[in-house]
């Protein structure tokens, strides 16, 4: 089965017309990006979009042999002028099976938002699933998906419903050889390569318009890097960008290294906007003893982070005291530090630390500040060396040192 994608941006295009912002300033080239419509073996059109025959052109396809067209989701703004030949375009309801004569069986899906997804059947028994903006399949645990095996190819919502890919791999929907590809691309992605970048992380990548992939043809998967330190300054995003990374996984377990703050309010607050802010198919646990969890099989971990981490070493040492520090503290802190390097370097889960970058030439004006200056210095480089991935963070813009 041949599939080219006619368009891969949002309704709206990228660039949205007159539109000021840093995305749709760098939209240009292989960056712009017409509404998302795909043509399947020249005979079933996913998504009628302004200006489609002469998408189809610019790809060397034709839309003469087309004989059923199918809308996604609902489309606002002025009515698309049907090219002349193509059958009207429609949805299908929920679970309705169409079968064409090309041999191509088309299955409507129900989706959690406004729109209808397809799982499309090739001749030859390749799958392809295409889902609407900002959609994801409903009731994927019970009849509204029905996934033998894993799709060939997935184009979805990547950027706005993450958790749409890691439900679908949930459900064995997506496995280790599907092809995620990003569609309904908008203005909020990050221009540029930072996109390519993120989507690689989440095991997804974009194509340029007018790309023609050949379903179930074999295809290197992007590099998924499983071990990643995430660096940075107070409200740099850091945060942000670790949870990103593993957005499209389904139960992550979340490892929050503060403890509890009993009467700090407002420590309480930023705790719960942290949980608020994370998929609900997530779970936390709070906890400084990260060996064994690294040690462990199971889901992606996210560890958050490796600074507060770091306090509560130093605390158990009573790192702070200078008497204590030369007594056996020095020795006591950096077998903990090892450990825990050992264990980043050994374990087999895919897994995400958050850090703080202190210093910067900054001098803590007393002993025990520079001490903690000083080992979390140290600690960043040993986990870092242990990482395939390390990203810093600075005013929200990540920057890729490995």
């Amino acid at each position: 089965m041949e599939l080219t994608l006619l368009g891969t941006g949002a309704p709206a295009g990228l660039p949205r017309p007159h539109c000021p912002c840093a995305a749709c300033a760098s939209a240009r080239g292989d960056r712009a990006r017409a509404a998302t419509s795909l043509l399947v073996d020249g005979v079933l059109l996913l998504d009628l979009t302004p200006g489609a025959a002469l998408a189809a052109a610019r790809a060397g396809h034709s839309l003469a042999g087309v004989r059923q067209v199918l809308l996604t989701h609902p489309h606002d703004g002025p009515a698309v002028e049907l090219p002349a030949g193509l059958p009207p375009a429609g949805r299908v309801a929920d679970g309705r099976v169409l079968t064409l004569l090309s041999g191509h069986r088309v299955r409507a899906l129900a989706m959690d938002a406004p729109g209808t997804g397809y799982e499309v059947t090739g001749p030859g028994g390749d799958r392809l699933l295409h889902l609407p903006p900002g959609g994801a399949p409903a009731g994927l645990s019970t009849d509204g998906l029905t996934a033998p095996a894993p799709y060939d190819v997935v184009a979805a919502d990547v950027v706005g419903r993450p958790d749409a890919v890691a439900r679908l791999r949930a459900a064995g929907a997506v496995g280790p050889t599907t092809d995620v590809v990003a569609v309904h691309l908008d203005h909020d992605v990050p221009p540029g390569a930072e996109l390519d970048r993120r989507l690689a992380a989440a095991g997804a990548r974009a194509v340029p318009d007018g790309t023609t992939l050949t379903v179930g043809a074999y295809r290197p998967g992007p590099e998924v890097p499983r071990r990643t330190l995430v660096t940075g300054g107070a409200r740099s995003g850091k945060s942000w960008e670790a949870e990103r990374r593993l957005a499209t996984f389904p139960g992550v377990l979340y490892v929050a290294t503060g403890g509890r703050r009993e009467d700090d309010a407002e420590w309480a607050a930023r705790v719960r906007a942290h949980r608020d802010r994370r998929p609900a198919s997530w779970s936390t646990a709070e906890t400084c003893d990260l060996v064994p969890l690294l040690a462990s099989e199971g889901p992606p971990l996210l560890i958050d982070c490796l600074s507060l981490w770091l306090t509560d070493a130093m605390d158990r040492v009573n790192a702070w005291d200078d008497a204590a520090w030369a007594a056996g503290g020095s020795d006591a802190l950096r077998k903990r530090t090892r450990e825990l390097v050992t264990a980043v370097r050994e374990t087999r889960r895919t897994v995400v630390l958050v850090t703080n970058e202190t210093g910067s030439g900054v001098v803590p004006a007393t002993a025990s500040g520079r001490r903690f200056r000083d080992e979390l210095g140290r600690l960043n480089a040993g986990v870092g060396d242990e990482c395939e991935s390390v990203l810093l963070v600075v005013a929200g813009q990540v920057l890729a040192l490995r």
